[in-house]
Order: C-alpha cells, then sequence, then structure tokens
C-alpha cells in the first residue's frame, strides 16, 4: 500500500483534531530522526500509524490483543494503552507492514520499553511534543529534545508517571522499565563525558 493510501486510509477512522495530532507526531519525528540519525522514512510512516487503532471501539481493540497473542497484561491496565499494540497489528496485517523496528515504535510509543531503540525513542518522544501538544511541561521536553533524545524522554515519562500517581492509576511495568532504562542510559553517558 501507497503512502498515501495509508494515510488516507487511516485520516478517515479518526476525528480531524487527531489527524492534526497525527501531522504533528509525523513532523516532529521526521525532525527528530533526521536530528538523531534515525531513518526518516520509518520514522514517517510508523507516525503516521501510530494512533491508527485510536479511536476504534476499546471492545474491538481488547479482542485484538485477546485473540492474536498480544501482551495479555495489557488489559488489566489503562485502555489508552491498548491502541499501541493492536495498531502495531492492524499495520501488519491490514497495511502489509514487516518492518520489526517501524512495528515496535507503534507498539511501544506509549508506554515506552526497556532498552528503546532510537526509532521507538523518536516516535514516542514525537507522540509527547508535537506541535499541538498543551500540557504541563511540554516546553521543558521540547528544550530538552534540542540537546538530548534520553531526557527529553525522561522528563516526558516522569510526567506521566506523575500524572497516573496523582489520578491514583496504576503505572504499566514497561513504562517504569523505559524510565529506569534512560536513566542507566544517561549515567553511562555522564560517566563517559
Amino acid at each position: 500500500m501507497k503512502r498515501e493510501e495509508i494515510m488516507e486510509s487511516v485520516r478517515s477512522q479518526m476525528p480531524e483534531k487527531r489527524w492534526t495530532h497525527t501531522l504533528g507526531v509525523m513532523e516532529t519525528a521526521v525532525r527528530l530522526a533526521e536530528r538523531y540519525g534515525a531513518d526518516p522514512v520509518k520514522a514517517d510512516l510508523a507516525a503516521i500509524l501510530h494512533d491508527v487503532c485510536k479511536y476504534w471501539r476499546v471492545d474491538e481493540q481488547a479482542r485484538i490483543i485477546r485473540e492474536n497473542g498480544l501482551p495479555q497484561d495489557l488489559l488489566a491496565y489503562d485502555k489508552e494503552l491498548w491502541h499501541a499494540h493492536a495498531g502495531a497489528w492492524v499495520a501488519r496485517t491490514q497495511y502489509g507492514v514487516e518492518d520489526e523496528e517501524i512495528l515496535d515504535a507503534i507498539r511501544y510509543h506509549t508506554s515506552g520499553r526497556e532498552k528503546m531503540t532510537l526509532l521507538d525513542k523518536v516516535v514516542c518522544l514525537a507522540d509527547y511534543m508535537e506541535p499541538g501538544r498543551d500540557f504541563p511541561g511540554v516546553h521543558n521536553i521540547r528544550e530538552n529534545a534540542e540537546h538530548s533524545l534520553e531526557k527529553a524522554l525522561l522528563a516526558g515519562f516522569d510526567g506521566t508517571i506523575r500524572f497516573l500517581l496523582d489520578k491514583r492509576k496504576r503505572v504499566y511495568p514497561l513504562t517504569l522499565a523505559a524510565r529506569n532504562g534512560l536513566i542507566v542510559d544517561l549515567e553511562a553517558e555522564e560517566a563517559q563525558g
């Protein structure tokens, strides 16, 4: 399927405001990829598809997770996580994306994971900081992104975890692993520098 066909299909599955967000993530992901050495074509495709299932009914997202060998523990956590794993499955089965790096960037754009790849970091960070985002701390994330993907993502995960704690919600373990992994990376970087 051609890029334009994928874009039109994805656009048809979400409200205009979410499509504007997706365009912002695309632009930001390509810019971050170019700055930090990731593949901008892969970043663009992952960004186009990152929210493909976001507005599907949650029972359909849950069915995809249950019936296709996706992590079952997701179903015990916030429904906001489900679209990422379901979306990676849809990217493969309905859009023909076979590149595991792109699929992983879609799969982990909400939760992160330990040992995130460069493309994982780029897409996750682009989702946090695209130009339409406006939440407490986004300015700090954008400032950090000028110099360090890891520092910017750490600020993003810290804000997410703080938000979940304030709402008395459970924190998905992969998000904690992602945050801890970033701290290890930053400590190693500081020890070398």
